[in-house]
């Protein structure tokens, strides 16, 4: 199979679908690979590393979306690389549809094959690709919320971990998944008073006993959110409905009555975000305030360590892209339901039931188009 892996083009993104070292995996399994000029030299992987690994370098995006039979991405396809994309063509990518109808309604067009690693499972629920940048998104939330916390930055001025004699800042974390316990993680790390806000009891109980009683956990209703949210100096938003447009948990009211100067990140924003007042904002003007609270909510976080995030995204989708391309996309649908289940739009049909739901498209149920 001749596989493609084009330059980022959206703002500030520097990460790259595939290291070297997966390309030579694949070299090594009979396949080509394609890697556009210069398209990890943001984050210190160079054209000749590619080309020592077995790929070929090649000049511009379109060469790569004319000639590739698979297109391996990180972020969503922005509408100009949607319009190379043509019939028949795989991407296998992050593609946060639910809550984009013209990204959606460009690749119906396209009828191309578009996997979403976000929604590929595993055998006990979880999300395999969706994971390693959910740790890191996570943990940068923490960087980002105590950054905005700073008087410079809008912040009411407070210091996560607090010192002798005054006490640390307050942390609630909406979701228990695992970018909730990432930035619980951090946020523990650095003195702050944290408290996780979850529906499921028996992952609260599994957070209780992962971190010894030093987290405070709560069983999410409206009425909880409410109280923590506004008590709180920071707040992050760590909710994912697999596939599916994230809910609004934290209404405007809720956010008048935080106390001037408290931040808050949404990392749920790739899905529309679970914070009333949130909109997707990017790492180049990446706050902005209502109310006199600073939100974080750039759409693409783990971008900001573009090189960390490559090599663990790497090390997820390289076992998935060499079982496409060993086996034709077809066969290796059919052979793993999880793969199956990454499948959201098949040749100008919406195969993913969360996406049509929300943008009011038929849903074609993804074994019944193959």
């Amino acid at each position: 199979m001749l596989i493609g892996v084009p330059k980022e083009i959206k703002n500030h993104e520097y990460r790259i679908g595939m290291t070297p070292a997966g390309v030579r995996e694949l070299v090594k399994q009979g396949h080509q690979v394609m890697v556009e000029h210069h398209g990890g030299h943001a984050i210190g992987l160079d054209d000749e590393e590619y080309r020592a690994a077995g790929a070929e370098i090649v000049p511009q995006a379109a060469e790569i979306f004319a000639r590739a039979d698979m297109i391996i991405k990180v972020k969503e396809p922005q509408p100009q690389e949607c319009s190379l994309l043509h019939e028949g063509q795989i991407l296998f990518t992050y593609l946060h549809l639910a809550p984009d109808a013209e990204q959606t309604r460009l690749l119906i067009a396209s009828k191309a094959i578009a996997i979403a690693y976000e929604t590929v499972t595993a055998n006990d629920g979880s999300l395999p690709l969706l994971a390693p940048m959910s740790e890191v998104a996570g943990r940068m939330s923490i960087q980002a919320g105590a950054y905005c916390l700073e008087k410079a930055h809008g912040g009411s001025g407070t210091l996560l971990g607090g010192v002798a004699g005054v006490a640390p800042a307050q942390v609630t974390i909406i979701g228990g998944g695992v970018v909730g316990v990432n930035a619980a993680r951090m946020a523990m790390g650095l003195g702050a008073q944290v408290t996780i806000l979850d529906k499921s009891l028996a992952r609260l109980k599994q957070l209780d006993e992962l971190f010894n009683g030093r987290l405070h956990t709560v069983y999410s209703t409206t009425e909880t959110i409410d109280k923590y949210v506004r008590t709180a100096d920071l707040v992050i938003g760590a909710v994912l409905v697999p596939g599916a447009a994230a809910p609004k948990l934290v209404t405007r009211e809720m956010l008048k009555g935080m106390r001037r100067g408290s931040v808050v990140v949404d990392v749920a924003i790739d899905q529309g975000g679970c914070f009333e007042t949130s909109h997707a904002t990017t790492h180049a003007d990446p706050i902005y305030s209502v109310h006199d609270v600073v939100h974080y909510c750039v759409a693409n976080m783990p971008g900001g360590v573009a090189r960390t995030a490559t090599f663990a995204l790497t090390n997820a989708t390289l076992p998935f892209i060499l079982e496409i391309a060993n086996k034709g996309y077809k066969k290796a649908l059919q052979d793993d339901k999880h793969l199956l289940n990454g499948l959201n739009v098949y040749c100008g049909q919406v195969t993913y039931k969360a996406v049509a739901d929300a943008l009011g498209y038929t849903y074609y149920p993804a074994k019944s188009v193959l």
